[in-house]
């Protein structure tokens, strides 16, 4: 009998910095209401091919935009959508990312586990 392999985890696509901020201004003019593909065009300043590898992206992350007729709109509440996205690197040092894992927050004790995924020990 064959070994199966495990099943591969859906790979997060990296987010820069510049694509992070359009994803994040598509996403609050979808939110406030249904748009048409060329009106987000103009207001985002790309071009359609740009648009549509967003929203791939978007959809590997989990993130769905309808398109109804020829307005597309968020499927979800944008608060919802907005823990899908993933921050790029923060550029901080380990020290910094320490000092950060020290808090209380589901957000502080998430930094916590990577650190100690990462280093091997906890959080100085």
């Amino acid at each position: 009998m064959a070994r199966r392999r495990p099943a591969r985890r859906p790979r997060i696509p990296a987010v820069t910095a510049q694509r992070l901020r359009r994803f994040y201004q598509l996403l609050r003019l979808l939110a406030r209401r249904p748009t048409t593909r060329q009106a987000l065009l103009r207001q985002l300043r790309m071009d359609q091919r740009t648009f549509y590898r967003d929203l791939e992206v978007l959809r590997q992350l989990g993130i769905l935009v309808v398109q109804e007729g020829r307005h597309y709109r968020l499927d979800t509440e944008l608060v919802d959508t907005l823990q899908r996205l993933p921050l790029p690197d923060p550029k901080l040092t380990v020290a910094e990312a320490q000092i950060l894992a020290r808090g209380r927050t589901a957000a502080h004790h998430k930094l916590a586990r990577f650190l100690r995924q990462v280093l091997g020990s906890t959080p100085a």
